[in-house]
């Protein structure tokens, strides 16, 4: 089996090929060389998409995929780093259950006027204390 083109790897797995020419310039695959004047692929390549995929899924950044990949393409997961990103997303579901919660008691909120809500005086007291800000700034976002 000849390996695949970027054309062929671009249609087989929906990412375009001026994706996978950047993914390449940023270091996180690599072509192994050309056929005419189209970058051919090893046959990792696809299993290498699917890890950035569910790398970008998890908030990682190009660049710290890249360093998911050793020099032979193959997969380099730090468990450290990973586990890392596991509990920050799971603070951040649960801000974003709390945001959601809140969000859908003020679109129901039967008082006459929020202001007079006592769970809604109690949000924008946690709000104005500016938890839910230093939640974003401690991860450097």
């Amino acid at each position: 089996m000849r390996p695949p083109d970027i054309a062929e790897v671009a249609r087989h797995s929906g990412v375009p090929a001026s994706t996978l020419r950047y993914y390449e310039e940023k270091g996180v695959i690599e072509s192994i060389g050309r056929r005419g004047a189209r970058r051919i692929f090893g046959p990792g390549i696809y299993q290498q998409l699917a890890l950035v995929a569910l790398g970008q899924a998890g908030g990682f950044s190009l660049d710290e995929i890249a360093e998911m990949f050793a020099p032979d393409g193959r997969p380099r997961i730090e468990r450290a780093k990973v586990q890392a990103r596991a509990r920050e997303l799971e603070r951040t579901i649960r801000r974003l259950q709390a945001t959601r919660k809140a969000l859908l008691h003020v679109a129901a909120c039967p008082a006459p006027s929020h202001m007079e809500c006592p769970s809604f005086t109690r949000m924008l007291k946690i709000a104005a204390t500016g938890r839910l800000k230093s939640e974003r700034r401690s991860r450097g976002r």
